[in-house]
């Protein structure tokens, strides 16, 4: 189901209201969980949103050293939270969140430009089918198997919707993935047992859009489109945080 973006007007609105209401509803917690190429900083135009919305948001540390390390340090991160919480995933968070929202505190996934596999199925070959996306281009892989992005491909296929200043600190600060994570494959999928949103990101060089669309569809999630690059979550924090805020509001619901 695809759903339109509020006027800002309407997100103030919606953000005061989440804001009074959340301590009366009781389950406020939201983790945040970056792809590779990134770290816990593609959350910082995000989180103070979601904090202004009463929401207790925190966002991991992934390694990117394998799928397993991403998920124990996701689940590290749900541990410590003091009830339910929606869990959020960006581009390879999606597989993290995946898997690692099977846990039993979780109560609603928002996928984020993300991948949603089934399990079984490796990363790498999602989307096979489609013409490969020019971010892949400029992968580098270092001696021991690492990859990173040139900033060339930061500029004109990450982030290039981002003023010249933020993608150089995108660049700066993007992590190291180990090559072997787009081998990895989910054993658990939490979506098919938890409500999920997708952000779908009209413009993006790093996921196909139609693959987006097929993710969403499989999910049966509620999806919202913006004409965003492959990090909404800079571009575009205010939708996302509408997405984030939805999804808690109706997960505290269920």
């Amino acid at each position: 189901m695809s759903r339109k973006l509020l006027p800002i007007a309407a997100l103030a609105a919606l953000l005061a209201a989440t804001s009074t209401q959340a301590a009366d509803e009781g389950v406020r917690n939201v983790v945040l969980v970056h792809g590779a190429f990134a770290d816990g900083s593609s959350w910082a135009k995000v989180i103070p949103l979601l904090e202004k919305a009463g929401l207790n948001a925190v966002a991991v540390q992934n390694p990117l050293t394998s799928l397993a390390d991403d998920v124990a340090a996701t689940r590290r991160a749900i541990a410590l939270q003091d009830g339910p919480v929606v869990l959020v995933g960006h581009s390879w968070g999606g597989v993290v969140i995946t898997e690692a929202g099977v846990d039993p505190k979780v109560s609603g996934l928002v996928y984020v430009a993300a991948f949603a596999p089934d399990a079984g199925v490796p990363v790498g070959e999602l989307g096979k089918d489609l013409s490969p996306p020019p971010g892949l281009d400029e992968l580098r892989p270092d001696a021991d198997g690492y990859l990173t992005m040139t900033t060339k491909g930061i500029f004109e296929n990450f982030a290039p919707d981002l003023p010249a200043a933020e993608r150089k600190l995108v660049a700066a600060t993007q992590g190291a993935t180990n090559g072997t994570v787009f081998g990895a494959k989910v054993s658990s999928v939490a979506w098919k047992s938890k409500p999920s949103w997708y952000v779908l990101s009209t413009n993006d060089r790093m996921i196909q859009p139609d693959l987006q669309r097929r993710f969403a569809k499989d999910i049966n999630a509620r999806t919202t489109s913006i004409p965003s690059s492959h990090v909404p979550m800079l571009s575009h924090p205010a939708a996302v945080a509408q997405v984030i805020i939805e999804a808690a509001r109706t997960a505290r619901s269920q």
